[in-house]
């Protein structure tokens, strides 16, 4: 089992990790078939979108945001109840399948570590299997 440790600069902020997870990949995955990615926290989360036009990472926390608005009518004190549903509506893991230690996705997918409540100091758990 691996971490990233990531720094967000953003209260919002999608984050390429896709260079890290592959690097990874390559050095620890050569006989798996799986690699797992998980976030350690209840305000963050991970995806796959694409990584080619970086208006694709804005329209997509546009689109979060306007999804879900941090109501003052939420109940849980600490003001970050939006961060929270959309860490839940976005995942806290990604299974990508491997060959001969690469990472299978498609020609613009890439993995983005998504923060939710930022900014914050960050783990990424990567696992092997």
């Amino acid at each position: 089992m691996f971490t990233i440790n990531l720094k967000s600069s953003e209260k919002n902020q999608l984050i390429d990790i896709t260079d890290e997870i592959r690097e990874l990949a390559q050095e620890q995955g050569r006989d798996k078939s799986a690699c797992l990615i998980f976030v350690l926290h209840t305000t963050a989360a991970v995806t796959i979108n694409e990584n080619a036009d970086p208006d694709v990472k804005s329209d997509l926390i546009m689109g979060l945001k306007k999804l879900i608005p941090n109501f003052k009518e939420f109940k849980h004190r600490e003001g970050n109840s939006d961060a929270h549903i959309k860490s839940s509506l976005v995942g806290s893991s990604e299974i990508i399948p491997l060959k001969d230690g690469k990472l299978i996705l498609g020609t613009w997918q890439g993995i983005f570590f998504a923060e939710f409540d930022g900014p914050r100091k960050r783990s990424v758990v990567v696992s092997f299997f």
